[in-house]
């Protein structure tokens, strides 16, 4: 028959062949034939050889070659499912009728043989049962699945057991194909897989192997074909090397699938049995986010601001070139965000761990997310709920052990305290510095908050005139507010707070926006009234502080302020807002303060406040100052006995206005007949009267 001549010929080519495009052709005929031979015998005779031929494995074309062989399974079982249904291939190609469809799934298990290692029978194991049921097509007998599933397990742990120390092209196949297949896997074969040596296997194949992502090095052999094109624009050529070199990763059979390995790797992590392994793990994930770090820094391209880029890179590079670069760099960032939330995972809910197992696994998973932040800072703090988790529960965890959280922070502050870095790469571990740092001002001791905190905060203060380091800026009074509002640091803010007033109002409103000068000055006012200690120690401070606002707010500028350079997340809060002058910013100010103002203290600002609404002209502005006003004394902000105190004496004033209006017919009449009044209660009167 002509198959069997067709077999034969095949058969002596694989012995052979040498030549690449004959390889491939070969792997085509075998597809084929598979789908046409009748024999069972044929049939397992060539599905050993597939697995065992000198033209194939003699110099295998990496993991693209495991990859084919399992095509060739997979396309063959779909090819064989099409020719028995209703609708026959499109192709043409029917099988003997001499053969059914369990014989040929046999006949083909029974060709992975001895001749061949045990991964490579993973790869014809999973290319059958990819073939017969990924998509739902269900095109095998539940006992024939299950034995099929059995089969991959036992194999894939036969191969783990062999593969030893020295990793290479057989534990990156391994990790493909189950990749592929372990959603297809029942729970019951699923728990038989002998994690503890799948997960040094999966981690391996992912970020060290040259089929995965191989230390990062792509990000540094690029900086060769980084070269100025342009006048003073760089450019990365999608004709050179590095290019297509990093297509051809971000293309490969590992890294397109990074997707599904992270689960796997997950999976794998929450079944480990031995904890030692996990601490390897994260120790393998920090190594390699390190080098990937590295890379960067040695690249001409982590020298340039992304606010600059625009006018430092050229046209290709930032349609074409760069988005692939961080399209992976945003891959490998979730696939190792995934890893890490099942380890936290496992830190939570493990009672087998040991006690110092939790900070150390909370410290290298924040050590690998400032490796990785020259990436997710451009991505956003809240691009990813799985992110955030990974972010906060570390956090957390470190935060109930004062003394490791400590030597973490000083293990990672900045290179220079109190200097600005030039390198773009450290002005961004300086900005995860400080929004980690913001988190522990409760664990660290007052002289620790000072010499390390507000010290890497103190450049930035007054930096937010330069769009570069907008987000630092806003880091930095996040930070100096957190440690100014903890108790124990009664003496240090009592010594810095006049320092950040005066900071504060330099900056606003030319670099600060409105809303966050407004939640600054209301911290502070919160933070120096009852029951924070400083309120003891300097009890007019609160006062002092509004006065300088109100003070400021009689001479401020009373046009719509002009918009000043904002982070994302600000400029969707500045988009929903009106326009508002610099005068009406600093009364509304006045009003968010009220609700913290001790009693006695409230008696004297409201109607200081009540005052100052009133010199607002604008009519668009005046509207928005009356009803934040009546919002801070009606909505709930204010505690009970503070709101019964303002409306006790705004129903006095209104009352007894109430009584000579009918009298004189108007407020202005009252007063125009009381010109002795105490002038006090004459505007305190208008005010209320007015609003």
């Amino acid at each position: 028959m002509a198959t069997d001549k067709s077999l034969a010929t095949l058969l002596r080519a694989l012995q052979s062949a040498s030549d690449a495009q004959e390889v491939t052709r070969l792997f085509g005929s075998a597809t084929t034939l598979l789908t046409l031979l009748s024999n069972p015998l044929n049939t397992t005779v060539l599905t050993s050889q597939l697995l065992s031929a000198p033209a194939i494995w003699y110099r295998p074309d990496g993991i693209r070659t495991s990859l084919r062989i399992l095509s060739i399974f997979n396309t063959a079982s779909i090819r064989i499912l099409e020719q028995q249904g209703a609708a026959p291939f499109s192709g043409g190609y029917r099988a003997g009728r001499d053969i059914s469809k369990e014989d040929w799934v046999k006949a083909v298990v029974k060709g992975a043989d001895d001749r061949s290692p045990r991964w490579r029978h993973v790869l014809v194991l999973g290319g059958l049962l990819s073939g017969f049921e990924s998509e739902n097509r269900e095109g095998l007998p539940t006992a024939l699945r299950r034995t099929l599933e059995g089969a991959i397990v036992k194999a894939a742990n036969l191969a783990l057991e062999e593969s030893g120390p020295n990793r290479g092209l057989d534990t990156s196949s391994l990790a493909m194909v189950l990749s592929y297949i372990f959603d297809l896997l029942s729970a019951v074969e699923r728990a038989q897989i002998k994690y503890d040596l799948l997960l040094p296997v999966l981690c391996e194949a992912c970020f060290f192997s040259k089929d995965g992502l191989h230390w990062g090095y792509f990000l540094g052999t690029m900086d060769a074909d980084v070269v100025q094109s342009e006048g003073s624009r760089f450019n990365w050529s999608t004709r050179s090397s590095t290019y297509f070199q990093l297509q051809r990763i971000s293309s490969g059979s590992l890294v397109a699938s990074l997707g599904s390995l992270s689960r796997l790797t997950a999976f794998s992590i929450e079944m480990v049995r031995s904890v030692d392994l996990l601490a390897v793990f994260i120790d393998d994930l920090s190594a390699f986010t390190r080098s990937l770090c590295v890379q960067w820094r040695q690249n001409k391209l982590s020298e340039i601001d992304a606010t600059d880029e625009t006018a430092f890179l050229s046209e290709e590079a930032l349609r074409t070139s760069l988005p692939l670069l961080w399209q992976v760099l945003k891959t490998t960032t979730f696939t190792i965000i995934i890893c890490l939330r099942a380890l936290l995972g496992r830190v939570l809910g493990d009672r087998s761990m040991s006690a110092d197992l939790a900070p150390f696994m909370a410290i290298q998973t924040l050590h690998i997310l400032r490796n990785l932040y020259f990436v997710s800072s451009r991505l956003g703090q809240n691009a990813s709920s799985q992110y955030i988790f990974v972010y906060f529960t570390a956090i957390d965890i470190l935060h109930n052990y004062p003394l490791p959280a400590e030597a973490f922070l000083r293990e990672i502050r900045p290179a220079e305290l109190g200097r600005i870095p030039a390198h773009p790469l450290d002005r961004c571990h300086d900005l995860y510095f400080l929004n980690v740092a913001e988190h522990f001002t409760l664990v660290l001791s007052p002289q620790t908050n000072e010499d390390l905190l507000i010290a890497a905060t103190m450049p930035y203060l007054s930096a937010g005139n330069d769009p570069r380091l907008l987000e630092i800026f806003e880091a930095a009074h996040s930070v100096m507010l957190a440690v100014l509002a903890t108790p124990q640091n009664t003496d240090l803010s009592a010594k810095h707070i006049p320092f950040y007033i005066e900071a504060l109002f330099k900056v606003f409103p030319q670099s600060l926006s409105p809303r966050q000068f407004r939640m600054a000055v209301k911290t502070l006012v919160r933070i120096t009234t009852p029951p924070f200690p400083i309120s003891e120690a300097q009890p007019m401070l609160s006062s002092a502080i509004l006065e300088l606002v109100h003070h400021r707010a009689r001479t401020a500028v009373i046009k719509p302020l002009p918009p000043v350079a904002k982070s994302p997340i600000e400029q969707i809060a500045a988009d929903a807002a009106p326009a508002l002058s610099e005068q009406a910013v600093l009364i509304l100010t006045m009003i968010d303060a009220l609700p913290y103002l001790p009693i006695d203290e409230l008696e004297e600002w409201l109607p200081l406040t009540a005052s100052a609404v009133n010199i607002v002209t604008d009519p668009e502005m005046l509207p928005i100052c009356r009803q934040r006003f009546w919002e801070a004394m009606s909505s709930g902000e204010m505690d009970v006995e503070r709101a019964e105190r303002r409306q006790h004496r705004r129903l006095r004033y209104l009352e007894d206005i109430a009584q000579r209006v009918e009298t004189w017919g108007s407020s202005d009449a009252y007063l125009s007949k009381h010109p002795k009044a105490r002038r006090e209660e004459r505007a305190e009167a208008e005010d209320l009267w007015s609003m």
